[in-house]
């Protein structure tokens, strides 16, 4: 029963730290370091930024939920 109890909470500090890194991330000082007039195929930097960020975050949620500490 303790064992399950820790991995709780060791899960719900990964999620905890995946939402301060999307704060951090989706903050001024890189906003501003991608927000150039930079076209990468075609799209602008500022929006690859974006939806790469937003994509890399549902991806390590989804690594947090599906992980197994054994």
């Amino acid at each position: 029963m303790q064992r399950g109890r820790i991995d709780e909470m060791q899960q719900a500090q990964r999620f905890v730290a995946v939402c301060v890194l999307g704060a951090l991330l989706f903050n001024y000082p890189f906003l501003a370091l991608f927000n150039r007039a930079t076209l990468v195929l075609g799209i602008p930097m500022f929006y690859v930024y974006l939806f790469a960020v937003w994509a890399a975050l549902i991806a390590l949620m989804y690594y947090v939920v599906e992980s197994k500490d054994e």
